[in-house]
């Protein structure tokens, strides 16, 4: 595997929380970084904090705001246009709402499903070109440890939806398809892993969700450089680490016929 100063790392959600600190670690480190967001003003912020910060100029930002699928069609065109290789991917952007009134993303879909599962799984389908590479390419689903198995019936949560409930299965629905795409990938140099980094750390939407945290960002930060730059983890593909240990998810992720039924209801609904 390349030494990670020759890397090229696009990572999502990364003008706050545990995505800007992981941007910046990885730039003092002297990768090359791809920040994502969806508020332009902040994001040109972040971008001048970082390399600041890091005296590493090697650093774009784009914008994409993931309740749109048009957005992340957009964002994959704009990446793929400007790189040529990509050494890892860490979808890390996510929502949680605190209210238990069910919203809608711009396509329709329930929105916590919308913007932390199916945009981030169509963006690692649209990168793929560019992620398969002679070298070993890590793509980082950032997961969580709340999950919540997936009713086929309601995977909308059009009926009993709870703010909880919709969080922890769009994160299980990152962790079935992070063993999915593991396995087809299992002939190529790519290495697939979703990872639970720390409980509650103090991010923003930790914050206002929960209004009190019991981790910090940095705790979380640790985790994700494990996973992502550890020679422990460089061959490791279709794990899901519980902190740095890798850790049992729940038990319809090993089941194989509903993995291959999320992946295709999954691919219907973002036009693959």
């Amino acid at each position: 595997m390349k030494a990670i100063a020759d890397q090229t790392v696009l990572i999502t959600g990364s003008t706050d929380g545990l995505g800007k600190n992981v941007a910046l670690k990885l730039a003092e480190l002297g990768s090359r970084i791809i920040l994502h967001g969806r508020d332009p003003l902040k994001g040109q912020k972040i971008l001048e904090e970082i390399i600041s910060l890091s005296g590493n100029k090697n650093i774009k930002y784009y914008n994409s705001d993931f309740s749109s699928l048009q957005s992340v069609r957009d964002l994959g065109a704009a990446v793929l246009k400007e790189y040529q290789n990509i050494d890892m991917l860490i979808n890390n952007a996510g929502i949680y709402q605190k209210d238990d009134v069910r919203h809608l993303s711009r396509d329709g879909f329930e929105l916590n499903f919308a913007v932390n599962y199916l945009a981030p799984f169509l963006l690692t389908h649209l990168l793929l070109p560019v992620l398969q590479q002679k070298e070993v390419t890590k793509i980082i689903n950032v997961s969580s440890e709340a999950q919540h198995e997936i009713d086929f019936n309601n995977v909308m949560l059009e009926h009993n939806y709870n703010s909880r409930k919709a969080y922890a299965q769009s994160k299980f629905a990152q962790i079935m398809f992070t063993f999915t795409l593991a396995g087809q990938m299992k002939d190529t140099k790519i290495r697939v892993n979703a990872l639970h980094p720390e409980k509650l750390m103090n991010t923003k939407m930790v914050l206002e969700a929960f209004g009190s945290a019991e981790t910090t960002v940095e705790q979380g930060t640790e985790v994700v450089l494990h996973v992502a730059t550890s020679p422990q983890t460089e061959n490791i593909t279709g794990a899901y680490f519980n902190k740095k240990d890798i850790a049992e998810a729940r038990a319809q992720a090993y089941d194989l016929m509903a993995r291959d039924k999320l992946y295709r209801l999954s691919k219907e609904l973002v036009k693959i």
